[in-house]
């Protein structure tokens, strides 16, 4: 299992690195490494509601710039990881839906059971919300993932939406772009981290 400080230490290295040293490029074996961190994340219900696009082309990072307020980060990064969050698949009835709540391999009964739960569960909520939201989840991973191989990241989230779905030729009644991700090694040192302090955030009962 890893130890404490090793994961701490990965915390403290990660922050929102602004400009990336576009002479270095991440292993391949890294990268797969980053983004199975992303593929095994936590899912409401399991659902997995992510999909990643990962962009290498220098001619993509350009017009992603463009999409994304023109930051630096896009076109310097070694990647950019797009991830996708899943619309028409999370539909109740969809052969997506049925397909993932087979896999837990209940009783008829009790997955009829558990499909009449999400029915009702999806009535009362924005699917799109919902589903960007879990994206932040596998997100969260792998920029930590990244972070304990000393590899950088930028979590952005102001961009064109319709601009990258453009730009990727994404249907919109499929999926939702939840957030742009590029990675990297950072080009200066990091500034200083600041958070407010444990005793600011956290309250026991």
């Amino acid at each position: 299992m890893i130890m404490k400080n090793a994961l701490l230490d990965a915390f403290y290295f990660r922050h929102a690195c602004k400009l990336f040293d576009d002479s270095r490029k991440i292993p391949q074996s890294d990268l797969d490494f980053i983004l199975e961190a992303g593929r095994l994340s936590p899912s409401s219900m399991g659902l997995e509601h992510w999909k990643f696009i990962v962009v290498q082309s220098p001619q993509l990072k350009v017009k992603l710039r463009h999409a994304c307020s023109d930051q630096p980060q896009i076109s310097s990064s070694s990647d950019v990881i797009v991830i996708l969050a899943k619309i028409s698949d999370l539909q109740p009835d969809s052969a997506y839906v049925i397909a993932q709540f087979s896999r837990l391999n209940l009783p008829p009964d009790k997955t009829e059971e558990f499909h009449q739960f999400y029915r009702e569960f999806v009535q009362n909520r924005d699917l799109t919300d919902w589903s960007v939201a879990q994206c932040h989840i596998a997100a969260a991973n792998m920029m930590t993932a990244a972070a304990a191989i000393g590899i950088d990241s930028c979590p952005i989230g102001a961009f064109g939406t319709d601009q990258v779905r453009h730009i990727l030729q994404i249907d919109h009644n499929q999926y939702e772009v939840a957030l742009v991700l590029p990675i990297g090694y950072r080009k200066h040192p990091q500034p200083a981290k600041h958070r407010l302090a444990f005793s600011d955030l956290i309250e026991f009962r």
